[in-house]
């Protein structure tokens, strides 16, 4: 243990000296940002490639250190989180100064924190919520609760519904060896695939609600991929389950039957709550009542009254659910401690990967997103970035490069939506659907494609569910199963 403890110390120094002996080459790009990165506008068109090299950094630690030192990360990973969140802002401030200061406020202040937030308030709210009763986890009924969950996912979002349906479907397959498949499809269809229809479903479809996008063009306009996918992710789910099964049949009959006891919901008073948060998230997409500066940062209102509410939903939730509910639960704090550290490491890391991103054309990736003109490429680099990166702004980014290419405003976007009309325009119809479909579809690929996906795994091992590392999800699951899927959906609707 100590020889691994030393080998990753060693390892965060030698990316710290790396990292700190490119400086130079920073501070020649801080002059040239000096005029025109007030505020961070255009910090993104002279950071070089280089300064994503943290937020790697991050990311293979999570990939990789439960494998090599999995005890030292149990008890430290909050401080490899910061370590590598550090390492980037310290040498950033140091060269671009205010510019700096002002990008890291503005993605804790609009980002981090009202994800958190939101996080923590469905986490509380869907924690007094027990499904009880004798639900065993047979092929049939764990594919109709996943059923259910995909179609809940798009009105009440990925979140809600993960948070909600995750904690009956593992004390429904309790008993089971073979299950952590279960949870991996669980994420593929409830914390993803299932948010497509609605933009209450995931926060990119919400971020084209905000930009023009008309709510229930989402609903027409991928409904065909997502049924598509998630018939197929449903029917290879029910296969597999059906075999694992049938394999520890008898081991299962030596358990013996599970009680008789009908199904029943306690904490029924949550969904109260529940629907008060989608409220909330819903209010702030039509509320428009004016804006404020924060330290520099521009804050809407009505998302930080929005903000307020969720934090008074999840107190009612605390205040209001006797605490043996949340014990029948197994309910613990440690998810969501867990995932707010490392995504506190993860959004500070992440600022010069949305930032070059956001750059487009001016920036270290022009190259690469010059590249991006057909509707099968949008699919594939909107999901691709976004299986590692936060999928709002990278959707938001394409969902611009697409108006920029046609020549369109945010003021005709519904009119340019409006299919079988004199004013649709098939190129951007196609362009936007594919955007929107790769965004959500493609966050299933990794643990942080979206935020339920971290949760999932988190909830799922503290009740005892050996999920696989970071990449052990992605070469057993997501890549030979999802990958093809998606390749079908490329050929037949892009």
């Amino acid at each position: 243990m100590v020889r691994s403890k030393g080998l990753v110390v060693s390892i965060f120094i030698c990316a710290a000296w790396g990292l700190l002996l490119l400086l130079p080459d920073m501070a020649i790009s801080a002059a040239d940002a000096a005029a025109g990165a007030h505020h961070g506008d255009d910090i993104g068109r002279v950071l070089p490639v280089w300064t994503v090299i943290p937020f790697v950094g991050i990311l293979l630690s999570i990939a990789l250190c439960p494998l090599i030192v999995p005890h030292f990360w149990h008890n430290h990973f909050g401080k490899v989180s910061a370590f590598w969140a550090i390492l980037f802002a310290v040498p950033f401030v140091s060269v671009y100064h205010g510019a700096a200061i002002y990008e890291i406020l503005h993605i804790y202040l609009i980002d981090y924190i009202p994800f958190i937030i939101l996080l923590w308030g469905l986490f509380t709210v869907a924690g007094g919520i027990v499904v009880g009763g004798s639900i065993k986890g047979t092929p049939l009924v764990n594919t109709v609760m996943l059923l259910i969950g995909t179609i809940l996912a798009s009105w009440v979002g990925t979140t809600g519904a993960a948070m909600v349906m995750i904690r009956p479907v593992l004390r429904a397959n309790k008993n089971r060896v073979k299950k952590v498949h279960i949870i991996c499809f669980f994420i593929f269809l409830v914390a993803n695939i299932g948010g497509s229809l609605t933009p209450l479903g995931d926060p990119p479809l919400f971020l084209g609600f905000l930009h023009n996008v008309p709510f229930f063009w989402v609903t027409t306009g991928i409904l065909p991929h997502m049924i598509v996918t998630a018939v197929i992710l449903l029917a290879m789910f029910f296969i597999i389950d059906t075999v694992y099964y049938r394999k520890e049949k008898d081991r299962l009959k030596e358990v013996g039957p599970l009680e008789k006891e009908p199904i029943r919901i306690q904490g029924v008073f949550n969904f109260i709550f529940l629907g008060g948060i989608v409220g909330l998230v819903l209010m702030s997409g039509y509320w428009k009542a004016g804006s404020y500066n924060l330290l520099g940062v521009h804050m809407e209102i009505q998302n930080t009254m929005r903000d307020i509410g969720i934090i008074i939903m999840g107190g009612l939730s605390l205040f209001l659910t006797p605490k043996v509910l949340r014990e029948e639960n197994e309910f613990s704090w440690f998810p969501i401690i867990e995932v707010a550290k490392l995504f506190a490491g993860i959004f500070m890391a992440i600022i010069p990967c949305l930032a070059i991103l956001k750059a487009g054309m001016h920036g270290a990736m022009a190259g690469f997103i010059e590249l991006v003109r057909e509707p099968h490429h949008y699919f594939w680099v909107t999901g691709g970035l976004s299986s590692f990166l936060d999928n709002a702004p990278t959707y938001l980014t394409f969902f611009n490069l697409a108006l920029g290419k046609l020549g369109l405003t945010e003021a005709g976007i519904p009119a340019a939506l409006a299919a079988g009309t004199a004013t649709a325009n098939p190129e951007f119809i196609s362009y936007l659907t594919a955007i929107s479909a790769g965004a959500v579809f493609m966050g299933a690929n990794t643990y942080i494609g979206n935020a339920p996906n971290f949760m999932v795994k988190s909830i799922a091992e503290e009740a005892g569910v050996n999920m696989p590392s970071f990449f052990g999800y992605m070469f057993k699951y997501s890549i030979p199963i999802l990958i093809p899927i998606f390749i079908v959906v490329t050929f037949v609707f892009f």
